[in-house]
């Protein structure tokens, strides 16, 4: 048995998510099927962690493994050959045995993209939450401080996920505004060492409301001490998630 480390691209908007589900078009589900047909064999898909319906990757890690003879490579033509155009992968290669796509990640980092104003982009509406009001970005930069460091991060978790601690260190919250073809954006990225269910999305509502200027910048102290998900902000829509790479040690 070989196992096989590969880095997926996907649209989301046309899956129900990463995780397979019968009689729905998944992520998982779709890579599995073509994976199977290519190399003859039941094969199983493991990524570093599960997307829900509609966020998007620019870099996912998925393991799988196999008893082909084939090199890596001959895998990976045969299977962008195969796979539909909101799938691509970029790189496939073979790994130790023991490689374990969510246990052995370090670090994590997501972007998530606000377009503000009253300019509605019909174009990318499946890539970005449009906000009708011009963000302060001044504001939400200086309430992102805030949640840089170790933190207990049990109010910007959603309920119906089970973990062992809700303790995180977010090493990096960049919030900045980048000029667009039709109009502005408003670029949040969060790298951690990992992330509760709905962690960033619940931090890109919470800046959404500061930079309208519905709470001050020093809201996420009080949302942070309170260990408590009905005082933070809104969990902000999937289209506007987009994972972009899993780090993993070097040795």
């Amino acid at each position: 048995m070989r196992t096989f480390k590969l880095t997926l691209a996907y649209d989301g908007t046309d899956f129900t998510g990463w995780q397979r589900q019968p009689k729905r078009r998944t992520v998982q589900g779709v890579l599995e099927k073509t994976l199977s047909r290519i190399l003859q064999e039941n094969v199983i898909a493991k990524s570093s962690g599960r997307t829900d319906t509609g966020v998007h990757a620019l870099a996912q890690i998925v393991r799988f493994q196999s008893v082909t003879r084939h090199p890596p490579e001959v895998i990976l033509k045969a299977l962008n050959a195969e796979l539909p155009e909101d799938l691509f992968v970029f790189d496939l290669s073979e790994t130790s045995l023991d490689f374990d796509p969510i246990r052995d990640a370090v670090r994590k980092r997501y972007r998530y993209v606000i377009q503000d104003g009253l300019v509605r982009d019909i174009f990318d509406r499946q890539y970005v939450w449009q906000v009708f009001s011009r963000l302060n970005v001044e504001a939400m930069q200086q309430a992102a401080r805030h949640l840089v460091g170790t933190h207990d991060f049990t109010s910007f978790e959603s309920h119906g996920s089970s973990r062992l601690t809700t303790v995180r260190t977010i090493y990096d919250l960049l919030v900045e505004r980048r000029e667009a073809e039709r109009t502005d954006r408003v670029i949040i990225e969060v790298e951690a060492d990992g992330f509760l269910y709905n962690m960033v999305r619940i931090i890109a509502g919470t800046l959404m409301l500061i930079g309208k200027g519905k709470h001050p910048p020093d809201w996420p102290l009080e949302i942070l001490a309170a260990k408590d998900r009905r005082v933070a902000g809104m969990t902000a829509p999937p289209q506007g998630l987009f994972l972009m790479w899993v780090e993993y040690p070097t040795t």
